[in-house]
């Protein structure tokens, strides 16, 4: 994951390599200088020399920190520039998953996933730039130069370095299994909360808020002792450390108090070896605060990884070519069930044909398979038995992408974003033109309601369409089907939320829009199907009935005249 995703920034990694190499050498030169002006104080009277130390300390101070400041803010860049590139593939990912998946994540897990899990990363891939790689420079360039001072000194002071570095990843190892199911529980926590504010106004009308807030605190119990394990990981860490600096100074001040009594190294020495001690623990702590980002991020690579290495039943075609215009639809003994297994089928041997132009009219009581069929068009779903044709090519042959563009679905739930009256319709499609857009509310009939917005297309629409009435929202949505031009249409119950003023609006202006379309309309009342050619009833997910819709009608004996002649509620009763 490193290497995909921080290799692109191999350039600027290339730069703030070279900051952190300044930096380093910066600070491994400072103490130096204090040696000097310490040895010359005690040795000389001259204030020349020890002004040119000082002097040179404080540009040197000046330069480290300046360096400092530059090398965190390319390190951040990377950081962020990094993860969004990160985010960007795995919401892709999600969106191109089967519904199973989706089905079994609530929105609230998956956005934990998709943004919670990415920004721990973030910290840690920028922190690690500058801290883990720094650091390790650091420390090494200081053992180096007390080996340089004497060989004791450099042998005890690797010896606490290993020690130490040893300890906290023992720790460490420890520890990440905690961060790991604490960030599952997080996860399951927003995924809750996410579900309950979606359903806020029926947990209230059903007097539910009870429940809700006791299921709110069970987890809330789960999440503690994890929590307080997480911590108490973190505080051992932090515990172990403060001892580890505390050997090593300590060591530090033996073996120097013992070399400068030998008479091996100067006053200036000591201090050297006590500063370079003490600048010793500071990339040992980075690299333990690293440590701690790492248990964060193992938690986080781990769940990434595997929704990365989830794949979709739904397997992309090859692509292959579909004629323009108005699409020819058959299924051919499909048989299909949402669970694999010997279970009923929602869908039992279904087997139709629709010639291009030719509207369906697709009849059943709730649960016979009315809308399978239509997520079946779409491959949110695949069959498990028999073939999905449009224009003559099996739909399985296709892109995905280019089978969603030439199948669109108009459903009662219609989503409506945050954004600009043109992003909701197009969206973002800068290739549809305004003047298409307008056409199009000309002809779906919402020039008066687009004549009313003060800032035309531009015009904000809220989050859910609260400034929508029902029936304009729903037209809205037929505007968005237009805009695509596809070849089959799918209307999922959708004249069922309007207005008979408004719906009779909307049948005048699909009249004028099916034109050259293939058409399969869902729904529970006959006014709706009235414009069918073809009439298919569906009953436990097998077709009872299906033929010309005039032929039906005009035949007592078909369930499509009884419909006609007792109403559609009663016969599917």
């Amino acid at each position: 994951m490193l290497r995909r995703y921080l290799l692109p920034q191999k350039r600027t990694l290339i730069g703030l390599t070279a900051l952190l190499l300044f930096s380093t050498a910066l600070q491994l030169v400072n103490p130096q200088i204090i040696r000097f002006f310490i040895d010359k104080a005690q040795s000389e009277t001259d204030l020349q020399p020890l002004l040119l130390a000082a002097c040179l300390f404080i540009g040197f101070s000046v330069v480290q920190a300046g360096v400092g400041v530059i090398a965190t803010y390319f390190s951040e860049n990377v950081g962020w520039k990094t993860t969004n590139v990160l985010r960007g593939d795995l919401a892709a990912h999600c969106l191109a998953l089967d519904m199973p998946f989706h089905k079994s994540h609530t929105s609230g897990a998956i956005i934990e996933r998709v943004d919670g899990d990415v920004n721990a990363l973030a910290s840690f891939f920028s922190s690690m730039i500058i801290n883990l790689v720094g650091n390790a420079l650091l420390m090494i360039g200081i053992l180096v130069l007390l080996f340089r001072e004497s060989w004791m000194i450099g042998t005890g002071m690797t010896l606490f370095v290993v020690a130490a570095i040893f300890i906290i990843q023992k720790i460490r190892g420890l520890a990440s299994p905690l961060w790991t199911k604490w960030r599952q529980a997080n996860a399951e926590m927003y995924g809750f909360i996410g579900e309950q504010l979606e359903g806020t106004e029926d947990i209230r009308a059903n007097g539910a808020s009870g429940y809700v807030m006791g299921r709110f605190y069970a987890m809330l119990r789960v999440m503690l002792p994890l929590r307080i394990k997480a911590f108490l990981g973190f505080a051992s860490m932090w515990g172990t450390t403060i001892m580890v600096f505390a050997f090593g100074n300590a060591l530090a001040f033996a073996i120097s108090a013992y070399l400068w009594k030998q008479g091996s190294i100067t006053i200036g020495t000591v201090y050297l070896i006590f500063y370079y001690t003490e600048l010793l623990s500071k990339p040992i702590e980075k690299i333990r605060t690293q440590m701690e980002d790492l248990q964060k991020a193992d938690a986080s690579i781990i769940r990434i990884r595997d929704l990365f290495e989830t794949r979709s039943s739904i397997v992309d075609g090859p692509g292959a070519a579909l004629p323009a215009g108005a699409l020819a639809v058959k299924f051919d003994d499909v048989t299909f069930r949402y669970e694999d297994g010997d279970g009923e089928p929602t869908l039992d041997s279904l087997a139709l044909q629709l010639k291009p132009g030719e509207v369906l009219g697709l009849l059943g009581r709730t649960g016979s398979g009315k809308s399978t069929l239509a997520r079946l068009l779409l491959r949110f779903y695949d069959p498990q038995e028999g073939a999905i044709e449009l224009g003559d090519t099996d739909i399985r042959k296709l892109k995905l992408s280019q089978l969603r563009k030439r199948v669109t679905l108009v459903t009662q739930n219609i989503e409506i974003m945050e954004g600009t009256i043109r992003d909701n319709l197009t969206f973002y499609d800068d290739s549809i033109g305004d003047e298409r857009i307008v056409e199009v509310l000309e002809q779906i009939g919402l020039e008066s309601w687009y004549a009313s917005m003060p800032e035309g297309l531009d015009t904000r629409l809220a989050s859910g369409g609260g400034s929508l009435s029902a029936g304009e929202a729903q037209l809205l949505a037929f505007a968005r089907v237009f805009l695509t031009d596809p070849g089959l249409i799918i209307m999922d119950e959708a004249s069922s939320r309007l207005d008979p003023l408004t719906e009779q609006r909307i049948e005048e202006a699909i009249s004028k829009l099916l034109a050259n379309r293939s058409c399969i309309i869902i729904a529970h009342r006959l006014a709706t199907v009235q414009r069918a050619d073809k009439i298919l009833i569906l009953e436990n997910g097998r077709i009872i009935e299906y033929g010309n819709r005039t032929a039906l009608a005009a035949d007592p004996e078909s369930r499509f005249s009884s419909m006609l002649a007792t109403g559609l509620e009663e016969v599917l009763a």
